[in-house]
């Protein structure tokens, strides 16, 4: 998915022969303009994106990185309204370093009126600033008078001293992109690794160049700094839209884009040092970092819960699932983020909720007095992407990992719904970093490599009249149980009963009952009655419906004709559903599908239809499995064609002939 590339000093100097864009000249010709010219489904598309990365030497503090991004976009449709609405967020988590910041420079909205061009400014109250957690606070920005066939304008500088990483800058996004280019100037003292994400091709023009600057010294002297610095220029010009269907992890995983991490200083005469750090490297200062090692090593305010808790559980198995269950059921999560405590383990006990960090920090150093090896893993959950390079800021979450007799167990006590071995969704990212006492870190393995089941039992009857009735039982196993009780836990009985009717045209349910919706580790099991004059299709003497009758799915889940990112199901599962048919009298089979057997490569997915009949009854068994979390992207068009015939399998027509 990724190239890396490394820049050093003896590189050649090649000539861009890019076309010129500017930002500051919008002409009548970009306002009436109605579709974008390479897709004219676009609500919106990107004329231009620039950036510029500086270093600015301070007698004081060195040198710091300075960023100017400006960008141009076209509104087309009412459904790109969205994008006059702008979000930047950075970095204020630091411990030694002074906060980014970010200045907006300018910020217009251009419309044609009668004719002319006119230009509004962003005002001082479309402007705004939010904390979103103590670690990243955002500029907001609303444009003025927005409309279909505006263009908006934006500039603004971000200042950071953290130089381990240049700000990333994303050439692609789900609108078009003429053109977009990306400008660093970096010190020759500085040598960094650029990493290339996703799948579009990125010009790449390189000079070492002489150049110098101003600073003023303690004494209020102006001297000045004579040194190579490294001119690289990414860009790439019209980009297609990055189109997002169902399945996917988080889209921003694989727009293409450019990241710089920092791997070597090399002042003059002084020897060159390794910056590029380690994983390990990561955890271990995270670990040493008092808002969470010290709080992991406190333990006297639960000791006394712990003792009555376990006093008389010998087993490490059981002891483990009584302090897993006490700590969920005791702390409520306060939906924070983060792996630092914020008001401390203990604070958040006594007041029974917290933040990720205080609940699951409170889990582990439970387990570790009750007997048993437990450890805190760091992660990125989905919504935050997955770290490309070892970083601080790249951790967002805690969890807890126990080994138990050779086995690795990972547990989140922040979700009153996960069992021992699952957990939330969110966590499900690839990989995470175990860290240890010692400074030692291991990698854990985040994705489920068990099968989640689902199953559905229907006794249907026909009648007469083409009416279906019948009893309806489903499980939901694993994560298709957790995902079950996040979605409906909140929705009273008659509304979720309301909701299955709305899913279904003419369907009535009765009698609904649901059971182990609070027993975590049991199977949800719902059972009903339903009736629905919406099924079957009666022509002449003969009746027509699909095995699945009201179920049977309609579209393909998989639209394009290809896909450049891997297909996420999030975790392995498989639908099982037994369906025993009973036919009105005075009808026989006259047709009935075929049985079919389908697999993609033997391993990452099966589907198997099976159908016979009995006097007055058909049976139907049909079988959907999904044997891996990830699916690679080379095996999408398999992917496609698989569930279009799995789709075009459950919509055949049984036939009946009244006799």
């Amino acid at each position: 998915m990724k190239k890396v590339i490394l820049f050093f000093c003896f590189l050649i100097i090649v000539k861009a022969s890019a076309q010129k864009y500017e930002l500051g000249k919008v002409t009548k010709d970009e306002l009436e303009e109605k579709v974008h010219p390479n897709d004219s489904s676009a609500p919106a598309a990107i004329l231009l994106k620039k950036a510029k990365t500086r270093f600015i030497y301070s007698d004081k503090k060195g040198f710091e990185s300075k960023t100017e991004f400006s960008i141009k976009i076209k509104i087309y449709k009412k459904e790109g309204l969205k994008w006059a609405n702008f979000e930047i967020p950075y970095y204020v988590g630091y411990e030694t370093l002074d906060k980014e910041a970010v200045v907006i420079l300018k910020a217009y909205t251009y419309n044609l009126v009668n004719g002319k061009i006119e230009r509004e400014k962003v005002s001082s109250e479309g402007k705004f600033k939010e904390k979103i957690n103590e670690f990243w606070e955002t500029k907001l920005i609303t444009f003025p008078n927005v409309k279909e066939g505006s263009i908006i304008e934006l500039s603004y500088e971000l200042n950071t001293q953290n130089l381990s990483e240049l700000p990333g800058f994303q050439f692609q996004y789900k609108i078009p992109v003429n053109y977009a280019q990306y400008i660093t100037e970096i010190p020759a003292f500085y040598i960094y690794k650029g990493i290339k994400i996703g799948y579009i091709d990125i010009n790449i023009n390189d000079v070492l160049e002489n150049t110098s600057q101003g600073y003023v010294n303690q004494y209020q002297q102006t001297n000045y700094l004579n040194y190579q610095q490294i001119k690289t220029i990414y860009d790439v010009s019209n980009v297609p839209a990055l189109k997002e269907e169902d399945y996917v992890s988080n889209i921003n995983n694989f727009y293409g884009k450019i990241e710089h991490e920092l791997q070597i200083i090399r002042f003059p005469n002084e020897e060159p040092k390794q910056i590029a750090t380690t994983w390990e490297s990561v955890a271990k200062s995270i670990y040493e970092e008092k808002d969470f090692g010290d709080e992991l090593s406190k333990n006297g305010y639960f000791l006394s819960d712990l003792k009555k808790m376990t006093d008389k559980i010998v087993s490490k198995e059981d002891r483990l699932k009584a302090i897993y269950e006490f700590v969920k059921e005791k702390m409520t999560w306060n939906g924070k983020f983060g792996y630092y405590t914020k008001k401390g383990v203990e604070l958040a006990y006594k007041e029974t909720s917290g933040n990720v960090a205080e609940i699951n920090i409170i889990l582990t150093s439970m387990l570790k007095m009750g007997g048993l090896d437990a450890s805190p893993v760091l992660l990125s959950t989905r919504d935050n992407g997955v770290p490309l390079f070892p970083n601080r800021s790249k951790f967002n979450y805690v969890i807890v990992t126990v080994n138990l007799e050779g086995k690795q167990i990972l547990l989140d006590a922040t979700d009153k719904f996960c069992s021992i071995g699952n957990l939330p969704i969110r966590d499900l990212n690839d990989k995470g970093r175990q860290i240890n006492k010692d400074g030692s870190s291991v990698e854990i393995n985040l994705m489920p490599n068990f099968i989640s089941l689902y199953n559905m039992n229907f006794f249907a009857n026909i009648d007469a009249n083409g009416d279906v009735s019948g009893q309806v039982r489903e499980q939901y196993f694993g994560y298709n149980g957790l995902r079950f009780r996040e979605n409906y836990s909140s929705i009273a009985k008659d509304s979720y009963i309301e909701k299955l009717e709305k899913a279904h045209p003419g369907l009535e349910v009765e009698n609904y009952e649901l059971r182990n919706d609070k027993i975590v580790e049991e199977p949800i099991i719902e059972s009903y009655f339903i009736k629905n004059k919406n099924v079957i299709e009666k022509i002449g003497d003969k009746m027509f419906f699909s095995p699945k009758l009201y179920l049977a799915s309609q579209l393909n889940p998989f639209k394009q004709e290809n896909r450049q990112y891997p297909v996420d199901f999030a975790f392995p599962y498989k639908d099982k559903y037994a369906f025993v048919i009973t036919i009105p009298d005075g009808y026989q089979v006259e047709s009935l599908p075929k049985p079919m057997a389908l697999s993609i490569d033997n391993k990452y997915a099966a589907f198997n239809f099976l159908i016979s009949t009995l006097e007055n009854k058909i049976t139907i068994a049909i079988n959907l499995e999904i044997n891996t979390a990830v699916l690679p992207s080379n095996q999408y068009e398999v992917l496609k064609e698989f569930f279009k015939k799995v789709i075009e399998k459950e919509n055949e027509k049984i036939v009946l002939k009244k006799i």
